[in-house]
């Protein structure tokens, strides 16, 4: 990931007077533009780079600065390292694990024992397969480092679960509810998407590059279709379940053990699936053609229970 290799060259270069881009550029398997980039990045940050040509010739951090442990205090050396390992819980990267260490390098090895105890990180399921593969980010991390295009066959649930091959110019890896996904510009819609990355086969990266495309970091939505809110009569025992989802602001009492939620909602098979889950707690009141939907659902499975 490009904040822990950044976080990397800048210890390396404390380390060591000077080290060369191609040396970065094997040491962490990515091209000397993208180390360019990342030197660019940390003088962005206030860190003064030099840099001089030659055979002997590399990167060094002026001699004069001072890059002093206090720069962070011990909470924010302790928030670094669990934002490590939690990022490192998803995905196994060896870059990661040279960031832990070195930052775990910047506090006492009481700290360190600290921060074992202070929380587990643990990205296994609680139903369900326990032996799912990891995502394979590496790849696509290169091929948005490097601006080039990505073909890959997609199985999208929004289109009935068909593959669809597809040319993205990727933009950004996401992590969200500790699910991996790649946002990029489908050459095919003509717009920003957002793909789970386990739903991704047949990768494969291009020769040709693309010129970035400006984007908005509040786009990080999933589907094209709309979300519109459901209006549910549901049971008391799914208060917890209610207002986690869906907000305690969007939830409220009705009568007796009823209570009334405004759900959001997109309508496709796991959306209703998802409203079909709650079985006899819960009654769709508004809109009348999702109601409409789940009675023809509710239809079909008795007559399979009933033959």
């Amino acid at each position: 990931m490009k904040i822990e290799r950044i976080l990397s060259i800048v210890l390396l270069l404390l380390e060591r007077k000077k080290v060369s881009s191609s040396e970065f550029a094997k040491m962490f398997e990515v091209t000397p533009r993208t180390i360019f980039r990342d030197i660019e990045t940390i003088t962005k940050a206030g860190i003064p780079i030099t840099s001089s040509p030659g055979v002997n010739g590399g990167f060094s951090i002026m001699e004069r600065y001072k890059f002093e442990k206090k720069i962070f205090t011990q909470a924010e050396i302790l928030v670094l390292i669990l934002g490590l390992n939690s990022i490192h819980s998803t995905v196994s990267s060896d870059e990661v694990l040279n960031a832990i260490a070195k930052v775990k390098s910047l506090i006492s090895e009481d700290e360190n024992r600290l921060v074992d105890k202070l929380i587990t990180i643990d990205p296994s399921p609680w139903f369900g397969s326990t032996h799912v593969k990891p995502p394979e980010l590496a790849q696509i991390r290169t091929a948005i480092e490097e601006d080039r295009l990505i073909t890959f066959e997609y199985l999208d649930p929004f289109e009935g679960m068909t593959p669809l091959e597809l040319t993205i110019e990727p933009c950004r890896l996401v992590l969200k509810n500790s699910v991996w996904y790649m946002q990029g510009f489908c050459t095919e819609k003509g717009g920003f998407r957002m793909f789970k990355v386990s739903r991704i086969s047949s990768l494969v990266t291009h020769h040709d590059t693309f010129r970035k495309r400006q984007i908005e970091d509040e786009v990080l939505d999933i589907t094209e279709k709309e979300i519109i809110h459901l209006t549910l009569l549901f049971d008391q025992s799914l208060i917890p379940y209610m207002s986690e989802y869906c907000g305690e602001n969007n939830i409220r009492f009705y009568e007796g053990v009823k209570w009334i939620a405004k759900f959001p909602f997109i309508g496709n098979d796991h959306g209703y699936t998802h409203l079909l889950s709650f079985g006899d707690k819960c009654e769709c009141l508004e809109p009348e053609h999702v109601r409409s939907e789940l009675t023809k659902r509710i239809e079909g499975i008795y007559k399979i229970y009933s033959n």
